[in-house]
């Protein structure tokens, strides 16, 4: 494994403004030029900052050119990495004024850069520390440091060595991480905290996070936005972990017929949230629908101009303003805060009709949407004290009470409440449904669900291929596979990232697509780009797509990974004359890459029965990386509790090497062989980047023999006399990368680090 050093700034502030996904890839280029030209120039920074798509979409060249010459800088001056990171900041700036400011950018997490201004929720802070203090507060190890104090900075502290994030994401999906395969010390190097981390940001991604613009040395610094907005993510998911078909068929009574049931099946799960309290809304009576979990939860405040001559001439008295706004908007609880903010001079106002009135609104009949919710849930606990309160806050106070009297974890606060904090609210409320969700045990209904949902293997397929898409770093997040891909666009976007320039973009339309053809042109050019990279397509059309074909739809994004990955491997070798990488050459290479331990074992192919013990796979991660394995916690993989043994702690050990994947245990206990194909391409893709150390090509072959060993035993030093490019028959270049271990994945490998801030 190869050792780790960010990429360092002298300036801290400097620093701060960028993650180290966007140091590596402005350093790449920035290097490249210096390289190319023996210095960097101000000069050097137009055909640079040019390639930037989030600039050359904002920017002509003449702009740019303009706003590097007002700088008053010369052309030729010469400038260091800090110059550039100024630049590119200065720009950066200028682009989001004229874009209209923050507001218009994306979330953090998906955004192409994470610069400038970030700033955490306290609320949400504090929510979160005590998420965690609930569901850690007894685990062995973090006991002696919990509970943390959510007015202070030991969450961030606390994260840095990577055993709290480890342990939350298997609080969110019980059984992603082995946990025999964290490093868990008191004091932990810098190397074994490294090794947490990318453990932790690859299990991340296996759960469905977006973690596209995070590195390993980013969560080594506890930067704040970063880690507060991949715990956000954790407990996301934790929260809305049962809100499907298969986890709670119950849910089949918010619809009312089979196309119903399809469409639920398709939502993410925030939306089955919001389509189950409306559900229970309306059945409450309340009138309203609730559309997010913001706007539509908070005391809302906003204020708006208002004609005295035309609604309310001659009404000066703060009652019957509130009434008359009332009767006007539809507003059931109003309270009016007069601004008398004139326009004209208060001599001239006599003489005008029409003066302008400021007035701050503030009404508070969608935080009644939570009263009408736990009365209807709960009425034994109802207290009519919550719908007669006129005050918001109050109101706030009663609601929460109430929903304590139901076991509710508390994950926010009145102020929260009137504010309307998105993800907070929406942790609430999946509390609620967690703890009372107020559907029918119809057996009826519910078997018709369980008949709705997908067998045990295509559902096992649909998850990789979704998580494995949404590692990709495309714009779209994918919710469900079957039915996101079906106008096309998810399919477009995926095909550019693995065959950059293969889609027409012009002849392609983004949604929302209104017109079906569309989807069909969309499809049939997915289908066209699919035989030319020479796909198995036989008698496929785009309809094929648009209809939701689930066979269909699995074969072509098996092929597409296994595109992917082929590529990548392609992409590594040198001298490869143009040679495609096959299945049998990572077969070959798995086996001689064994064997060049001084071991015994073999496949015969990636079906082979053998593999479902594990102990060829452990072999083969140890062979290259000796230290990774502790064969300590190996079992011989004869029952079937053994083979799940070995078959968990091989996926933790992969991630925690540096492999992104996306396989279960069942995958490698069953013998599952395109799960094994990926897994063992994303080992040797990793192998294949790590520097030979010329030292070990001394050891001669009667060293070799020396050190066989068995599973029992700790693993054999890796030997070199038959090298990386031996195993394949050609030379590989040795490579030697700074980029933290997770960044090295099988589903975004070489693209994703590139493409967060340059094209």
């Amino acid at each position: 494994m190869s050792s780790y050093s960010g990429v360092l700034v002298s300036d801290q502030w400097l620093q701060s403004q960028f993650t180290q996904v966007e140091l590596r890839s402005l350093k790449s280029k920035f290097s490249s030029t210096k390289n190319q030209n023996g210095k960097f120039t101000v000069g050097d920074l137009l055909p640079l900052l040019v390639k930037l798509k989030a600039f050359r979409e904002m920017y002509t060249e003449d702009e740019i050119t303009g706003i590097l010459g007002d700088q008053g800088s010369d052309f030729g001056d010469e400038i260091d990495f800090e110059g550039f990171l100024r630049a590119y900041l200065n720009l950066q700036g200028q682009a989001m004024e004229k874009l209209g400011g923050p507001k218009n950018s994306s979330s953090f997490l998906k955004a192409t850069t994470t610069t400038l201004l970030h700033t955490i929720s306290e609320s949400e802070k504090a929510s979160y520390v005590a998420h965690i203090n609930s569901y850690l507060g007894d685990d062995p190890f973090l006991k002696q440091y919990l509970p943390l104090d959510p007015a202070t900075n030991d969450l961030f502290d606390l994260a840095k060595d990577g055993v709290l994030l480890c342990k939350l994401i298997n609080v969110a999906v019980p059984g992603t991480i082995d946990e025999r395969a964290i490093n868990t010390k008191r004091i932990i190097n810098p190397w074994e905290r490294n090794e947490n981390h990318t453990l932790c940001l690859n299990s991340a991604k296996a759960i469905g996070c977006t973690v596209v613009n995070i590195g390993t040395q980013d969560l080594v610094e506890g930067r704040p936005h970063l880690v507060l907005g991949l715990i956000s993510q954790i407990i996301k998911i934790q929260l809305l972990a049962d809100l499907n078909l298969k986890k709670t068929p119950q849910l089949v009574e918010l619809v009312d017929d089979s196309k119903d049931v399809e469409e639920l099946m398709s939502l993410p799960p925030d939306k089955v949230l919001l389509k189950w309290m409306n559900f229970h809304l309306q059945k409450a009576g309340y009138k309203k629908t609730v559309t997010n979990f913001s706007s539509d939860l908070k005391v809302f405040v906003t204020p708006i101009p208002l004609y005295q001559g035309t609604l309310y001439r001659r009404c000066y008295r703060r009652h019957d303003l509130a009434e008359n706004i009332a009767r006007r908007t539809a507003i059931d609880s109003v309270v009016v805060v007069l601004n008398y903010t004139l326009f004209f001079p208060i001599s001239a106002a006599h003489d005008f009709d029409f003066i302008p009135l400021v007035f701050s609104l503030i009404y508070t009949q969608d935080g009644e949407a939570y009263a009408y919710l736990l009365n209807v849930l709960a009425p034994e606990h109802c207290s009519p004290a919550t719908l007669d309160t006129k005050d918001p806050t109050d109101r706030a106070k009663l609601v929460l009470d109430h929903a304590e009297r139901m076991d509710c974890k508390r994950y926010l606060t009145p102020k929260d409440i009137v504010e309307g904090s998105t993800n907070l609210n929406l942790a609430f409320v999946a509390q609620i449904f967690h703890e009372r969700n107020g559907l029918s045990t119809d057996n009826k209904k519910i078997s018709f669900a369980e008949m709705m949902t997908d067998d045990v293997q295509t559902s096992r397929d649909e998850r990789c291929y979704r998580l494995w898409i949404n590692s990709l770093g495309i714009a779209t997040y994918v919710n469900n596979v079957f039915e996101d891909v079906r106008n096309g666009w998810i399919l477009l976007e995926v095909l550019d990232k693995v065959s950059p320039g293969s889609v027409n973009w012009k002849h392609a339309s983004k949604p929302p697509i209104k017109m079906p053809f569309r989807k069909v042109e969309n499809c049939n050019q997915v289908v066209r780009i699919g035989k030319q990279l020479k796909f198995s397509l036989v008698n496929v059309a785009g309809n094929d797509i648009v209809q939701g074909n689930k066979k269909l739809i699995l074969a072509f994004l098996w092929q597409l990974m296994r595109f992917n990955m082929l590529q990548l491997l392609k992409n590594l070798r040198s001298h490869s004359q143009g040679k495609e990488m096959t299945d049998a050459d990572i077969l070959k290479w798995a086996n001689r890459k064994v064997k060049s331990t001084g071991r015994t074992s073999h496949v015969e192919s990636f079906k082979d029965k053998s593999l479902s013990s594990g102990i060829f796979l452990l072999e083969l991660l140890s062979a290259v990386e000796p230290r990774v394995v502790n064969w300590n916690l190996v079992t011989k993989g004869e029952s079937d509790d053994e083979k799940k043994l070995n078959a968990t702690y091989i996926i933790s050990v992969a991630r925690k090497l540096g492999c992104s994947i996306f396989l279960l245990p069942e995958d490698i206990m069953e013998v599952n062989q395109k799960m094994i194909l990926t897994l063992t391409a994303s080992i040797m893709f990793w192998s294949l980047q790590q520097p030979v150390d010329d030292t070990d090509g001394s050891m001669s072959p009667a060293d070799a023999s020396v050190t066989t060993s068995t599973p029992d035993e700790s693993p054999a030093p890796s030997i070199s006399g038959e090298d990386e490019s031996s195993s394949l028959g050609g030379e590989f270049s040795n490579f030697s990368i700074d980029d933290a271990a997770s960044d090295t994945t099988v589903s975004s490998l070489v693209d994703n680090e590139g493409s967060s801030v340059l094209e």
